[in-house]
């Protein structure tokens, strides 16, 4: 009787063992699988929105790998080009200091998933709100992120990103 018992227990750990592992390592089927990474994806280009309309560049520079990279242009010239987690948040903070309101609203989001690698394209207007030469101005610009993105230790992460801002209406704000 002990031994049923005993052989009954050692079955159910078993048992559950395999199931956390199914449930930690995520979906086995390869549908499943890319549902969950295109959501993890739009998850994190969301994030990165989010936090730079809360000035929080800290956050923000550690949804890149740590030698990912940002190069903008606007106009078809290239403006900057950043390399590293430091270089990226300095760079972030100087200009975002600049506005007392900042919004990203994003837009249709293309993704392409090649094992732990992807790429996508996303489409946003960036609301950028504060004062100049004494008046209050509101810049609304288009622009379009080509990014490079990679998973690390089960987490995606944006590699690299390439920034157009297309266009830009800027005007002051009306109170």
């Amino acid at each position: 009787m002990q031994r049923t018992i005993l052989l009954v227990a050692i079955s159910v750990i078993a048992c559950t063992a395999i199931t956390a592992q199914k449930i930690k390592t995520g979906p086995t089927d390869p549908q499943s699988r890319a549902i969950e990474d295109r959501i993890a994806i739009k998850e994190l280009v969301d994030t990165f929105s989010i936090l730079a309309d809360k000035k929080d560049t800290k956050a923000q520079v550690l949804l890149f790998t740590s030698n990912g990279s940002v190069k903008t242009y606007r106009n078809a010239s290239e403006v900057s080009n950043l390399t590293g987690r430091d270089k990226m948040e300095s760079a972030f903070a100087a200009f975002l200091k600049n506005f007392d309101t900042v919004y990203h609203f994003n837009g249709q989001h293309a993704i392409s998933l090649n094992g732990n690698n992807a790429a996508g394209t996303l489409y946003c207007l960036v609301t950028l709100i504060g004062p100049e030469n004494g008046k209050r101005m509101m810049s609304t610009i288009g622009v379009i992120y080509n990014d490079e993105y990679v998973r690390e230790n089960g987490r995606w992460l944006i590699a690299k990103r390439t920034s157009y801002f297309t266009w830009q209406d800027k005007r002051e704000l009306q109170q």
